[in-house]
């Protein structure tokens, strides 16, 4: 059985770094909420476990070189964050599309109700934010977790 905190780490982890690339390289505050989804401080302002999991991700990003940030606003968001250069590249490499990944993701969406695979699936190679997208549009975990475990592993 997977360790669901790893699953949502990997899933807020390639939320995050789908919704930083779309900006690249225009700096952008990344609210916390956008990514985990709204959340309610308790009385004592305390912000849910989720919502602490999901801005230690983003501070983890920060941390291991893919992202930079200037500033947090309390722990609502990150502020003026942009892909370093070792996040830009990783997400922007041609990847051999995997074809475990692929098959993954082409099940998935012919469950769901798609027709045919995901573009980002057609032809060897794919630009890595191309499956990360792919694997987000199923929003189904094993996806998610096998393309992230893929890209940290670079």
């Amino acid at each position: 059985m997977a360790d669901l905190h790893i699953t949502d780490f990997y899933r807020d982890a390639a939320k995050a770094l789908n919704l930083i690339y779309g900006s690249f390289p225009r700096l952008v505050t990344v609210f916390i909420e956008d990514i985990a989804g709204p959340d309610s401080p308790d009385e004592f302002g305390l912000h849910s476990p989720r919502h602490q999991a999901c801005f230690a991700t983003l501070l983890w990003l920060a941390a291991e070189g893919y992202i930079r940030y200037q500033d947090t606003i309390r722990q609502e968001a990150i502020d003026q964050v942009t892909l370093t250069h070792k996040g830009f590249t990783l997400l922007s490499a041609q990847l051999s599309c995997h074809s475990a990944l692929s098959e993954k993701i082409t099940h998935i969406n012919t469950r769901l109700g798609g027709q045919e695979p995901p573009s980002a699936l057609v032809g060897d190679f794919s630009p890595a934010i191309d499956l990360l997208r792919a694997a987000l549009q199923t929003r189904a975990s094993s996806a998610i977790d096998t393309i992230m475990q893929i890209l940290l592993n670079r």
